[in-house]
């Protein structure tokens, strides 16, 4: 597998860039966008958007994909902002395929096509595809894990109002001898390992909310929108990306994550901050043959320091931070102009596969 992705590679840079630049002027981020498009496995993908024989053909719906993923690489904000974009970047125009200026969608077309990309989950495919068929047969040492802030555009949907519990008939005081308490009811990250990972995506809240968390001060910072949870490889490679609710705790998520990282791909190393210390976490992860490698909580009594070969591993971790400071610094996770969880998620998506390709890249030069 890694030896075609490196013919692929050598084929763009030896044969199809020289042919370009005789017709089109190509800048870094050109390049990046013709990278990122060779290594989109879309074939197939695209036929449910076909005319169906009734009514107006419609317009090409993968040259709007394509679109959409030079809006994530050129970081450009606004979907008109996109469509100036590309009719004033002649090179950028013919390399989404679109042959004149006449021919670029309206912004109406934009959104329509964009809303049935959100409904499909089409994004989301496009990367899992993109990491199957570039990495699945690479070892990787480390999954490091973590989630950020992503602000929207919406009002936060309020807290269902909490019914006070039931007053139980019974003599007060102590139990009986022999008498045994109620069961607690089991906590999401007991059941998480005993369902698929269909089963556990959909029991994840996705509702925009109000979410909290400590900066590096202590201080709390509030936020309205979501949580956007990434599992990172080694090379700064984004394996499977979930979207939450921004009131979410991270922990609620890392068995999902490891789930979906596992059927992309083999890695040895689970790394998790502090906030994934849970014993349920470790034991899944042993569980499917990983080795964690989690921060001590210091909720849970005195901490541990890591041993010396496990904290140089840990050091491994910066590259799920730098991941997301790459989508939101460079691909678009700070303009978040849509609404509604399934948009907002391939809005990001977006960035997430122009992230990958890049870093795709970088890993086999």
């Amino acid at each position: 597998m890694l030896n075609a992705l490196l013919f692929k590679f050598y084929n763009i840079q030896n044969t199809l860039f020289p042919i370009l630049e005789e017709t089109l002027d190509l800048s870094d981020k050109h390049r990046e966008f013709v990278r990122v498009v060779e290594l989109m496995p879309t074939e197939g993908l695209f036929r449910r958007y076909e005319w169906c024989g009734n009514g107006c053909k419609p317009t090409d719906r993968e040259l709007i994909f394509r679109a959409f993923v030079a809006k994530a690489v050129f970081n450009i904000p606004k979907t008109s902002d996109l469509i100036l974009r590309l009719k004033a970047d002649k090179p950028l125009r013919a390399l989404c395929g679109y042959d004149g200026a006449s021919e670029i969608p309206s912004e109406s077309t934009f959104s329509r096509a964009f809303a049935d990309f959100a409904r499909d989950g089409l994004a989301q495919t496009v990367h899992a595809a993109m990491i199957s068929t570039t990495v699945k047969d690479k070892l990787f040492g480390h999954a490091s894990t973590d989630a950020t802030a992503i602000d929207a555009r919406e009002r936060p949907v309020p807290k269902p109002r909490q019914e006070p519990a039931p007053k139980v008939k019974g003599k007060r005081g102590r139990r009986k001898k022999g008498e045994q308490a109620p069961l607690p009811a089991p906590k999401r990250i007991d059941l998480q390992p005993h369902r698929s990972l269909g089963e556990n995506i959909l029991d994840l809240p996705v509702q925009c909310d109000i979410g909290t968390k400590r900066n590096s001060k202590g201080h709390a910072t509030h936020w309205i929108g979501y949580k956007l949870h990434l599992s990172v490889l080694d090379g700064d490679i984004p394996a499977a990306a979930i979207l939450t609710s921004a009131s979410l705790h991270d922990s609620q998520v890392a068995i999902p994550l490891i789930q979906m990282t596992r059927e992309r791909v083999t890695n040895l190393y689970d790394l998790m901050d502090a906030a994934y210390d849970a014993d349920g976490i470790h034991a899944f992860s042993r569980s499917q043959g990983h080795v964690p490698i989690i921060d001590a909580n210091a909720r849970r009594g005195e901490k541990t320091p890591f041993a010396r070969a496990q904290k140089n591993r840990y050091a491994q971790r910066s590259s799920a931070e730098r991941a997301n400071s790459a989508l939101k610094d460079s691909y678009g996770a700070r303009f978040v102009r849509v609404r509604g969880a399934a948009k907002v998620m391939t809005h990001l998506m977006f960035g997430v596969i122009a992230l990958t390709a890049a870093q795709i890249v970088r890993l086999i030069c």
